[in-house]
């Protein structure tokens, strides 16, 4: 039977983005522009990248870790309002996310450097201030009160993600799924009325396979773990997401921390947030916030255990 005029056709585009691949998914009539579409999509992620990679020597950031101590910094606007936003949740949760971690990153192989154990000694024995201390604001600007290699993997993959969705918005799309390496964020609902289905995967590094799965509607969900991205120290796995007090891969982490908020960047430091402050002060401060998390946790016989916060995750095991 031929489809009526009238009927949605289905798109999934997607195209590469910070060493991974960003995602969309929607509705639209026949005949919606979609190369337009995928070329702003392609173009907003694109500009992110431009602006806050650690692994373009040309990017704002880098130029921002170059720059002199002291001297302001004229930076773009996206990345004034991602380092706005990451001291904001650097003060909010002691630091636990901070941004000044570049040089222990580096150090510990997760950059484009490989792991070096002179670069690793530096890092652990260096005298640190968090970005929260180190970065002074002006008028599109930035300076720096100490020498600080900043990252902010923690966070430009979710800056990415809401950029997809906000371009998508402007081009006329309202409901629509968009994500970056399982970074996600919704807008609307399907075509039937049903709210954006979303997996939490399984900690396992060898698989994906979902653990839980999501209702999404106009929010966003980011995970931080440490079965994607880590090294083998003498057959111990350790995670990327960085100790900000030791400048050292976290020794105890979570398996996975899932964080939903109202945007993806949010939902992203947050992530590493609670990582780094684990599952009882983790859940004490996503209380106090009114943030809704899930912990999942392993045990010595390496089974899984969750331990959710807030309706979304409150049954969660």
């Amino acid at each position: 039977m031929s489809k009526m005029s009238t009927d949605l056709v289905r798109h999934a585009l997607s195209g590469p983005t910070m060493g991974t691949r960003w995602s969309a998914l929607f509705w639209a009539k026949p005949g919606f522009d979609v190369a337009q579409i995928r070329s702003g999509l392609q173009a907003a992620v694109d500009e992110v990248d431009a602006q806050m990679s650690i692994w373009k020597t040309d990017s704002a950031l880098m130029r921002l870790n170059r720059a002199p101590v002291g001297e302001p910094v004229p930076i773009p606007a996206m990345l004034e309002q991602v380092l706005q936003l990451g001291v904001a949740i650097g003060k909010a949760s002691g630091s636990a996310f901070d941004m000044s971690v570049g040089d222990a990153v580096s150090a510990w192989g997760f950059g484009p450097a490989s792991a070096s154990l002179d670069s690793i000694r530096a890092a652990m024995s260096a005298r640190r201030m968090s970005a929260v201390e180190a970065l002074v604001f002006g008028h599109g600007t930035v300076t720096k009160r100490t020498a600080i290699m900043l990252d902010l993997n923690g966070i430009a993959k979710g800056f990415g993600v809401d950029r997809l969705l906000e371009t998508l918005s402007a081009l006329g799309v309202r409901d629509a799924l968009v994500g970056i390496d399982g970074e996600m964020r919704a807008l609307g609902g399907r075509p039937d009325g049903q709210p954006w289905t979303v997996a939490v995967e399984k900690p396992d590094p060898d698989r994906r396979a979902p653990h839980s799965v999501l209702a999404l509607s106009d929010c966003a969900v980011a995970t931080s773990g440490d079965y994607r991205h880590f090294i083998s120290v003498r057959g111990r796995r350790l995670s990327h997401t960085i100790d900000p007090q030791r400048g050292a891969p976290l020794l105890e982490p979570p398996a996975s921390v899932t964080v939903i908020a109202s945007s993806c960047a949010l939902a992203d430091a947050w992530a590493t947030a609670l990582m780094v402050l684990g599952p009882d002060d983790g859940s004490s401060l996503a209380r106090t916030v009114g943030l809704e998390a899930l912990f999942l946790l392993r045990d010595e016989r390496d089974t899984v255990r969750g331990r959710g916060v807030g309706n979304s995750f409150e049954h969660a095991a």
